[in-house]
């Protein structure tokens, strides 16, 4: 347990800011889920679609130091490569 007043409300601060990331974190698995699935059905157009959507979530949490903007060029590329995949 914190001793001092400051070291009380460092660890409250990061104990919101912890649960803040999870959850940006967990809308950023959800992003690229939703794209693999629109993959997996086969279809070009929707996957396109929920790809650009998932771009704008990666991006956001990036700009948030959330992951590393190399992890995020990495899920957009390999996205991509799937959705271009599909014949």
């Amino acid at each position: 347990m914190a001793n001092t007043k400051g070291a009380r409300k460092a660890a409250r601060q990061s104990e919101k800011r912890r649960l803040h990331n999870t959850s940006l974190r967990s809308s950023l698995r959800s992003a690229i889920t939703r794209v693999k699935k629109a993959v997996q059905a086969g279809d070009k157009t929707k996957a396109a679609q929920v790809y650009r959507e998932s771009v704008s979530v990666l991006d956001r949490i990036t700009d948030k130091k959330i992951i590393h903007k190399n992890k995020a060029s990495r899920h957009k590329s390999r996205l991509n490569a799937q959705i271009k995949g599909l014949a």
